[in-house]
């Protein structure tokens, strides 16, 4: 019996979502994928069943932290009633394609108990030049503003962590400031978080004016999160 449930959040992830599943599956003690659709119009759900998947649907778009809750929340109902211990949750974004099976060494240190949460760092990716360096500036502060705690890649949304661990952050920050409040909830909690590296890789991204929007709004979504008075240091 494996320890370890994968919950993806997928929006309009046709083209890339089969082979995360895949991929995802057989990383080592994976006994359940989870995916979340988050609203699609395409066939995302349809091919993650395929691939093997538990299937949630969302009617409309709520947003990747609503994904992730609802995702954990299957996972938690299905452990108490089959009465075993919690598993681990181990969140993949749905583009990773074939790179997810890299995520393995996500796990190993949650599960020895050596670290509650572990996020990936990623190799260099496939994007225009632009702003996002100001919006991991901005988390990266953040973070040891509130915390002490310097983190490389806050932004990363490859992490596998505890029950107890995403507990510790309910309810999670709403937008693109998921990680980055998600980080500092669990630190302030007492509990441990580490960076592992990944051989990891999100699909290549432009920089048109959709990518200029995309930054301005993780932008603005991690400076709530941080504005939020449980995560300013006090």
């Amino acid at each position: 019996m494996g320890d370890v449930a994968v919950v993806i959040p997928a929006h309009q992830e046709a083209e890339r979502i089969a082979a995360t599943v895949t991929a995802s599956a057989g990383i080592h003690g994976v006994d359940l994928v989870v995916v979340v659709d988050d609203g699609s119009t395409d066939a995302t759900a349809e091919l993650a069943r395929s691939a093997g998947a538990q299937v949630l649907r969302h009617p409309r778009n709520r947003g990747k932290a609503a994904a992730l809750e609802t995702g954990a929340a299957r996972v938690a109902r299905l452990d108490s009633a089959d009465g075993r211990p919690a598993r681990l949750l181990l969140f993949l974004d749905a583009d990773l394609a074939e790179s997810a099976a890299a995520a393995q060494p996500l796990v190993p240190p949650v599960r020895i108990g050596a670290y509650d949460m572990t996020i990936a760092t990623l190799p260099r990716q496939l994007v225009a030049a632009g702003g996002r360096g100001r919006v991991v500036r901005l988390a990266a502060r953040g973070i040891r503003s509130a915390t002490g705690a310097t983190v490389v890649q806050p932004l990363s949304g490859q992490r596998c962590l505890t029950r107890r661990a995403f507990e510790a952050a309910l309810p999670l920050a709403r937008g693109f400031g998921v990680e980055t409040a998600l980080t500092i909830d669990v630190l302030r909690a007492g509990l441990s978080v580490c960076e592992i590296p990944c051989d990891l890789h999100h699909r290549v991204t432009g920089g048109d004016w959709r990518a200029v929007r995309h930054r301005a709004a993780q932008y603005a979504h991690v400076a709530a999160a941080l504005a939020t008075p449980r995560r300013i240091r006090g």
